[in-house]
């Protein structure tokens, strides 16, 4: 049915995979539109009572978006890929039902924004996670705003301005992560907790999430709208297109 992400029934829980491991999950307007059509179905349906992120492969959730898409586009692509993203951010953020991120190595840019939007994160020793699109070349807008409301304004200009991965540790101690277990106990964890929580009643749960999801509203879509402005500055000057044929060519050289 899905090109890009897998779907499996255990339980209650639905295992939401990112599917293409080849390039550490990365994210295109495929994988977007799929998961907005899959989520909506998810959230629709009584019988299906939480839903667990991760990504397939034990390399990464997702580095991020591809930039093999993201680097043929101009300014003038950037209001519908602005909008593509929202509407696949507001598919997490619309959810009523628990939310729980399997982080299996990289969750970096678009993995790391899904993954702040989900309820909770369980991880492992190996994580890197991270906001490195300065390094592509793009403004960190979307992703900035997602994080200061979730880490606070130093540590979110510390990794915007640096574009830097953290580790496991450090990510727990900062609360990107709430459990860090071995690998192989990551999907299990997050089974367990998405079970725990659709164990709370139900009408209660939703509210509460609709409290968080109207308390930051104005947040998210002042984010978007600043986001398509900046970017299209970005992508006028060539710097981002520049930086990601640079990156891809070191890597067609490295393969």
């Amino acid at each position: 049915m899905y090109e890009t992400i897998k779907l499996e029934q255990q339980g209650i829980v639905t295992i939401l995979t990112l599917d293409r491991p080849a390039i550490l999950n990365a994210v295109n307007s495929t994988m977007r539109l799929e998961c907005i059509d899959a989520l909506r179905a998810f959230n629709a349906d009584p019988e299906r009572r939480a839903i667990v992120l991760t990504g397939a492969g034990d390399r990464a959730l997702s580095a991020g978006q591809d930039l093999v898409e993201a680097s043929q586009q101009g300014p003038d692509d950037v209001d519908a890929a602005i909008e593509l993203g929202r509407r696949f951010f507001d598919a997490i953020r619309a959810l009523d039902k628990p939310c729980i991120t399997a982080i299996n190595g990289i969750a970096a840019g678009a993995g790391f924004q899904a993954a702040l939007l989900s309820d909770m994160r369980v991880g492992h020793p190996g994580v890197r996670m991270g906001q490195p699109e300065i390094n592509a070349g793009l403004p960190s807008v979307i992703g900035t705003r997602i994080m200061n409301l979730s880490l606070g304004h130093m540590l979110t200009v510390d990794l915007s301005l640096t574009g830097r991965l953290v580790e496991a540790e450090e990510a727990q101690r900062l609360g990107m992560l709430n459990f860090v277990v071995p690998a192989d106990q990551v999907l299990p964890r997050a089974i367990a907790l998405a079970e725990e929580l659709a164990a709370k009643p139900p009408t209660a749960f939703r509210l509460t999430k609709r409290a968080f999801r109207e308390a930051t509203r104005e947040v998210f879509e002042d984010a978007l709208d600043t986001g398509a402005r900046l970017q299209k500055i970005a992508f006028a000057s060539g710097e981002p297109q520049a930086a990601m044929k640079k990156f891809l060519d070191k890597k067609k050289q490295k393969d």
